[in-house]
């Protein structure tokens, strides 16, 4: 199989920038084409003035751009050219229908799957699409899907799941030295040589044990079990601090006390006024609407009560104005 040497990435926001820019500077032997349907946010990622701010970012960027990193609205020509298409594009939470307030509204992923389908040419052959939004499980079927029923002749497609794990402030570090790289696909020849194929640009950079390779769904579900967990240490240390404030005790030292077991650690063990940012409600919310349709409703009532503790947080705010807490420096996204 020949390696990847073109990658498009759908969506130029703060997961497909900052990716793609780090791909750029790690593998100037590829080149890679950030696009998108707003011209003002194109605009921006050509000037001096990027759409969005993180450290390091536009020196990155002024290193790479009109080398092998471009940003461009021809979506259709960048998705013809590239051997290997991230779909990059916003999941929010659904504001009607079924699943309202808790499901992810997965339209713009479907639109970007038809428009992949719609765009690549007769005889263009194998064409690898990576989700790299966060998504509930099975949602790399629905694209595969989407993409079989399209296919044309001398076409192949091989979906894979490679979520991302940014938070605000420190992602063009995060990018360059990831605690792992997850890469999901199909258990068959095919997928074993795509997973292959997107691992061997990774490996520009990142050490071969940070990149852990395993089945879609696995890859897909890991992204959400992961915000859930540490959503959840932020309400467990908060649900304390309420009860420091009843017993006189000081969350701060409470806190530093679990933090010397290393069975648990420091991090994500400071009170707060709550999550800090949507991502972590938005996905804990997708994960209880997961486990309500696979009938464990068990599971749906666990993770509820951590999103409802979090909103207790925030009615009481007095708890954490007497502590003299702050709110977590780190987001998940």
């Amino acid at each position: 199989m020949s390696p990847i040497r073109s990658i498009c990435c759908l969506g130029a926001g703060y997961v497909g920038g900052p990716t793609c820019c780090i791909m750029a500077q790690q593998c100037p032997d590829i080149t890679v084409t950030v696009v998108d349907k707003s011209v003002e946010r194109i605009a921006a990622w050509n000037s001096s003035n990027l759409p969005i701010y993180e450290p390091g970012l536009q020196e990155v960027v002024e290193e790479c751009r009109g080398k092998n990193l471009h940003f461009s609205t021809d979506i259709e020509q960048a998705i013809k050219q590239a051997d290997l298409v991230f779909i990059c594009v916003n999941t929010p939470t659904k504001t009607f229908g079924l699943g309202k307030g808790k499901a992810a509204d997965l339209k713009y992923v479907e639109l970007a799957a038809r428009m992949i389908a719609d765009t690549v040419e007769e005889g263009q052959g194998r064409k690898i699409v990576v989700e790299k939004s966060t998504v509930p499980v099975k949602a790399a079927e629905s694209i595969s899907n989407i993409l079989r029923h399209n296919i044309k002749p001398g076409v192949t497609f091989q979906v894979l799941s490679n979520p991302e794990f940014l938070a605000e402030g420190t992602a063009i570090e995060d990018l360059l030295k990831p605690d792992r790289v997850l890469i999901g696909g199909e258990e068959t020849k095919e997928g074993k040589e795509a997973i292959s194929a997107l691992g061997e640009v990774y490996r520009h950079w990142v050490p071969q044990e940070r990149i852990i390779t395993m089945n879609t769904w696995s890859s897909e579900l890991s992204k959400l079990a992961a915000n859930a967990f540490l959503a959840q240490r932020i309400s467990s240390i908060n649900s304390m601090s309420a009860v420091c404030e009843a017993t006189g005790a000081d969350v701060s030292e409470v806190a530093e006390a679990i933090g010397r077991d290393t069975r648990i650690g420091p991090k994500f063990l400071q009170a707060s006024v709550g999550f800090g940012g949507s991502c972590f409600q938005k996905d804990i919310l997708n994960l209880v609407y997961i486990s309500e349709c696979l009938n464990l409703p068990e599971v749906a009532e666990y993770w509820s009560q951590v999103v409802s503790f979090n909103n207790f947080q925030r009615r009481h705010p007095r708890v954490c104005c007497h502590l003299h807490c702050q709110t977590p420096s780190r987001r998940g996204s």
